[in-house]
């Protein structure tokens, strides 16, 4: 008896949906991401040059930082500016919601620090 091997035409579509979703969903969390990872870097390299600086100086090299990198989820006033010890710690948190169809939407909650881990 000759059996058939292979997939069903029901498992591709299936698999093929799948794919496609998870696709899409990496197309439109990705930009939220790049954005976090580029304040985080920002806001790193400005503390780690922030010795003498005022806080209104900060958030002016934040904002050439913002320009430059083309990121903006993170706003100069969004900064949380502190210092321990001899070290100035800059930090920040935000709530981004990526609409994703209809009336359903992915909220991711991004909390970045100069601190060091």
């Amino acid at each position: 008896m000759n059996r058939q091997k292979g997939v069903a035409l029901s498992g591709v579509i299936f698999w093929g949906i799948v794919l496609a979703m998870a696709a899409i969903l990496g197309m439109k969390v990705a930009p939220a991401y790049v954005d976090y990872f580029s304040a985080v870097k920002a806001v790193k390299a400005i503390a780690a040059q922030a010795t003498g600086k005022t806080v209104a100086d900060i958030r002016m090299d934040f904002s050439k930082q913002q320009l430059a990198g083309y990121f903006k989820d993170v706003q100069a006033s969004d900064l949380e500016i502190t210092k321990s010890g001899n070290e100035i710690i800059i930090s920040f948190s935000y709530e981004k919601r990526i609409p994703l169809f209809l009336n359903v939407s992915l909220a991711i909650d991004f909390q970045g620090s100069s601190a060091r881990n």
